[in-house]
């Protein structure tokens, strides 16, 4: 006879709640990394991949399943992917260049697609300049223009120790859909060196404003630095300003890992909601020690002019490893999403989770949670690449990242990111009779809750807090007994020194039976 096995409800709920959101596998030849995505914001359903070397994946059902291809053009196709989408649908995949007839990343290549990633022209080209290299682009589009701006970093010569040879941040743009270029322009008054490393230029991404505004930051030996274009780029700020510092660098080490950055991603709010305007730069660093990288937003509600101290993305209090961030901002609500790979769950070793974050309020809280289905464990002798990234288009969210088997096989997946299991709600769910209502404010919270029941009858009650995974960080009370009709309890978080995240409280009664939960953001 089987026996019966009974598992409380408040479980279910948070499993069910908390659930990991579904993962799939884009590319599982082993071989792939450094990936990039863009989603049809006219048509989610359709969404286009990139990674490292020549492959292109695209899939018509919103991520679900993938077709691959490899891409090839006369000028060469030699990494760095990035794709884009602009306002027509048309998708373009921006590489770098090893043509036969020209020299080793001399051009940023642009090759278009209008059937949705299966087929592609041979492509354009920016930025050619002789023997100088040209590297780490990336591109905005302007959504009411279709005007596409690139920025990127030009080397002398790569690698270069010489004192004669420097780097710069090079800015083009198309109004054509990417047939033609203007001629490339530096933007950066401070250069750097040619040696890829903390004292490079790199990491320009450029983001639109509202009013077809440019503004790109980037890192290099003036720490994180931002300049602006008003007029669509044909004019820039004489000096890019500095805005934080980096703290240990961009170019940092992390255990398992060929190399890591914390190179920035950029964002600009377009959307209707109150934080129009805001221009968002994420980025890592390890300020806090080796041992504990973190990812950092600052963002600039004037234009640029002043920027806020650098607020820390990942909620964990474990010091230990969050790295290789990337950040976009849904344009139909302005909500920030982050990805990055991240250590919390492991005391030991080089196991690696990819966490993901949100911020509905304009980068002053954020929810973590982590997306990955199973850990995994990087080698460093296999190259990794250099960034992971995410694409959000109303409440679509398909993140984008590397994983890597402990023989060095790399593997490419996305996921189904369940945006209405992320919302948090002031109002909770009664899971009985006895309990017909529950709220709590404020919602996010600082330090002091406040929690509201209604009671059928009296009764004695237990108030405990869960964490995501749905083990128990307070018990508040324990068969406390409580009159019928309304009934309102404060929760001291701040004595609790519970650290920032995501939070859920459940109302059971005096035989552990849960009756009501709601959730709270801790700030």
């Amino acid at each position: 006879m089987k026996k019966r096995i009974t598992i409380p409800s408040v479980f279910l709920w948070c499993s069910m709640l908390w659930a990991q959101h579904t993962n799939v596998v884009i590319d599982a030849a082993g071989s792939a990394d450094e990936p990039s995505i863009a989603i049809d914001p006219k048509n989610p359903n359709r969404i286009v991949a990139g990674s490292n070397i020549d492959n292109v994946y695209y899939s018509n059902d919103s991520g679900r399943s993938w077709s691959k291809k490899k891409q090839s053009s006369t000028f060469g196709v030699y990494g760095d992917p990035v794709i884009v989408c602009d306002t027509a649908g048309a998708f373009y995949h921006f590489h770098l260049s090893n043509p036969s007839f020209g020299s080793w990343i001399d051009r940023i290549v642009c090759q278009k697609s209008t059937d949705g990633g299966k087929t592609w022209n041979n492509g354009s080209f920016t930025g050619l300049d002789g023997t100088k290299n040209q590297d780490k682009h990336w591109i905005s589009i302007d959504r009411k223009t279709n005007t596409m701006y690139c920025t990127w970093t030009q080397f002398d010569k790569y690698e270069s120790t010489a004192v004669q040879d420097s780097s710069h941040i090079l800015f083009s743009k198309s109004t054509d859909g990417g047939t033609t270029w203007s001629a490339a322009k530096r933007i950066n008054a401070q250069g750097g060196d040619c040696i890829d490393d903390d004292l490079t230029v790199e990491g320009a991404v450029p983001s639109v404003g509202p009013n077809g505004e440019v503004y790109v930051a980037w890192a290099g030996p003036l720490g994180l630095v931002f300049n602006r274009s008003l007029d669509g780029g044909a004019t820039w700020l004489p000096r890019e300003t500095k805005i934080a510092d980096i703290g240990g660098g961009w170019n940092y080490d992390i255990s398992g890992i060929f190399r890591c950055n914390g190179l920035p991603f950029t964002a600009c709010d377009t959307s209707r909601s109150s934080y129009r305007g805001t221009i968002y730069v994420n980025w890592s660093d390890q300020r806090n020690g080796a041992s504990n990288t973190d990812i950092w937003l600052v963002k600039s509600k004037d234009g640029g002019a002043t920027w806020s101290q650098p607020k820390r993305v990942n909620d964990d209090n474990s010091n230990r490893q969050q790295f290789m961030s990337s950040m976009t901002l849904d344009p139909s609500n302005g909500w920030l999403w982050f990805v990055f790979y991240d250590r919390r769950n492991f005391a030991t070793g080089d196991s690696t989770d990819v966490y993901m974050a949100l911020s509905r309020d304009g980068g002053e809280t954020f929810q973590n949670f982590k997306i990955s289905e199973q850990p995994f464990k990087p080698i460093r002798t296999s190259f990794f690449g250099d960034y992971t990234y995410v694409s959000a288009v109303n409440n679509v969210v398909r993140p984008i990242w590397t994983a890597m088997s402990g023989t060095g096989a790399k593997t490419i997946y996305t996921s189904l990111v369940n945006v209405d299991a992320l919302r948090v709600n002031t109002e909770g769910e009664s899971l009985s009779k006895d309990v017909t209502k529950t709220s709590c404010y404020p919602n996010p919270v600082d330090n002091q809750l406040f929690v509201r029941f209604e009671l059928r009858n009296s009764a004695k009650l237990t108030l405990r807090l869960y964490d995501t995974t749905g083990k128990v960080v307070a018990t508040i009370f324990e068969k406390r007994a409580f009159q019928s009709g309304k009934n309102e309890e404060m929760i001291d978080l701040k004595n609790l020194n519970l650290p920032s995240g995501v939070y859920i409280y459940t109302i059971e009664s005096k035989k552990g039976k849960p009756l009501a939960t709601n959730r709270f953001v801790k700030i």
